[in-house]
């Protein structure tokens, strides 16, 4: 008995080194299931963001699923062998930006198949989806709210903006700030942290000085401590159209020279500290040339040395 108390004594602060590197993980693992920003209704604007080594994601935003789960099955991306388990197993939850329906299409046409989850969204955001797509004239009311018959599959939960909340059956937390598309319609950002790990998703939006907004100022405001402190693993922004299009004609929507502009900003706010910081880009609209005209115009607008890069369908990105 004595020799158990002892060997129980000497192993005890390794049992605690073990349990602490369990519960303090850092970085994200995110898998895009969709990237573009319009007609290919199988690459519409979904990622999938979990804690780096978990298998407990959250889908923010969800233009497409089932297409996006195929590729990422495919190359072996998960255990799973069909896409239709991994979504039921592996998605937790729904964070959607606004409700277009690029953004959640593959959420309503995959509805049926699906399991109990909870769905987040701005106040605006769920009154579209609980008014417009999951009723019983237009599909079919999955949600926990509006038409009868009910059935409760999915459990709308109002989002606060600025106000951080623990997303039940993983390890992220989500803090929601509001943008502007096409002022005064409300878009998303979704600020997620794991530890002291954080990501920034944005939903569309466009530049303050289109929209005659601070909302981009004010979410440059909230996370330039954690650029200065290297706590902010990445930002995934749109850039729907080149430089080519007029401000008048964006429709809530970045070109290039705007989002260097934003981008120039919050470098500011950051004391120059954001080349540190990736800057994935989301959403390009679709047109013969423009995805190659954005990327030129990037690369020659580029002069604060910022780390561009371009998210693939399908294709795993670790941060």
């Amino acid at each position: 008995m004595r020799l158990h108390l002892i060997l129980f004594g000497f192993l005890l602060p390794f049992i605690g080194i073990e349990a602490q590197s369990q519960t303090t993980s850092t970085g994200f693992s995110i898998i895009p299931l969709g990237v573009k920003g319009g007609l290919d209704e199988a690459n519409l604007s979904s990622y999938m963001l979990a804690a780096k080594g978990s298998n407990n994601y959250i889908c923010l935003d969800a233009g497409t699923i089932h297409a996006g789960l195929q590729k990422a099955v495919a190359t072996k991306l998960f255990t799973e062998t069909s896409a239709e388990e991994v979504q039921k197993n592996n998605i937790k939850a729904y964070f959607i930006s606004h409700a277009h329906l690029d953004h959640v299409a593959g959420l309503i046409l995959n509805s049926p198949n699906d399991v109990a989850k909870n769905i987040f969204g701005f106040t605006s955001v769920i009154e579209i989806l609980k008014n417009n797509y999951f009723t019983a004239k237009s599909w079919a009311n999955f949600g926990s709210e509006g038409d009868k018959p009910i059935l409760n599959k999915y459990t709308y939960n109002y989002l606060t903006p600025g106000k951080e909340i623990e997303v039940a059956q993983t390890e992220l937390k989500v803090t929601p700030y509001i943008l502007s598309h096409v002022n005064p319609y409300e878009s998303s950002a979704f600020l997620v942290r794991n530890n002291n790990s954080y990501l920034l998703y944005l939903g569309d939006t466009g530049a303050d000085v289109v929209e005659k907004s601070t909302q981009l100022n004010l979410l440059w405001k909230a996370v330039a401590d954690k650029v200065v402190a290297k706590t902010l693993k990445a930002i995934f922004i749109e850039v729907s159209f080149n430089n080519a299009m007029p401000d008048k004609s964006l429709y809530g929507h970045l070109t290039p020279r705007l989002l260097l502009q934003e981008m120039k900003e919050l470098n500011k706010l950051s004391n120059g500290q954001l080349p540190n910081v990736p800057i994935y880009i989301t959403h390009i609209k679709p047109c013969a040339t423009c995805e190659a005209s954005i990327k030129k115009e990037l690369a020659v607008g580029n002069t604060e040395g910022l780390t561009i890069k371009y998210v693939e369908q399908g294709k795993a990105i670790e941060r």
